[in-house]
């Protein structure tokens, strides 16, 4: 489990495809101080289980449906990417709970540059849009972010200066690919009430 308060920003060494899946190599310091095998991390919102460390680089396997579901596969060597660590039991949860379990992707369709924050607007996919509420919670490249504004087929954010500073958020530019992740209780409400 994650908070969707990024760590890092940390930067692609490699990305191998290799038939159905691929192999990817994270430039991070902070993340891999005290990371081992079988760690999980969060790479742009998915988690992703550490398969060997060398020095502050960590190497993660992506299955065809990470990479079918998820940005990860678009990645490029020198990218930026947004990174965190699973979260101990004895952290607080400092954004919301976020699994690392991407529901689907977005395009950033609009950013309006404020005097102390950013607005972005992100298309919305069909089949995620029920879950998506104004003032609830979403993770975007795994960031806990709040809905400032929803409609059928888009959403909106508000972006502080330090979103932008410390994630992959300030660098976004129109057209950019994203990944989504739901707040999960909402997934669950619905199973529950479906299921009645």
């Amino acid at each position: 489990m994650f908070t969707g308060i990024i760590e890092e920003k940390g930067e692609v060494a490699a990305l191998v495809q290799a038939g159905g899946s691929a192999r990817l190599s994270v430039r991070g310091p902070l993340v891999t101080s005290d990371a081992s095998h079988g760690d999980s991390i969060a790479v742009n919102g998915v988690c992703l289980t550490v398969v060997e460390v060398d020095g502050d680089v960590f190497t993660v396997d992506v299955m065809r449906e990470s990479l079918d579901r998820t940005s990860l596969g678009a990645l490029e060597e020198g990218a930026a990417v947004n990174l965190e660590r699973a979260v101990r039991a004895d952290q607080r949860l400092g954004g919301h709970i976020v699994q690392g379990h991407v529901d689907g992707t977005a395009v950033l369709l609009s950013r309006d540059p404020g005097e102390r924050w950013d607005d972005l607007r992100f298309s919305l996919p069909q089949a995620l849009a029920r879950y998506v509420a104004e003032k609830g919670s979403i993770a975007i490249d795994g960031i806990s972010l709040t809905v400032t504004t929803v409609d059928d087929d888009s959403f909106g954010v508000s972006l502080i200066p330090t979103t932008l500073q410390l994630t992959t958020m300030g660098e976004l530019k129109v057209g950019d690919l994203v990944n989504l992740e739901v707040d999960v209780i909402a997934k669950y409400v619905e199973r529950l009430v479906v299921r009645q």
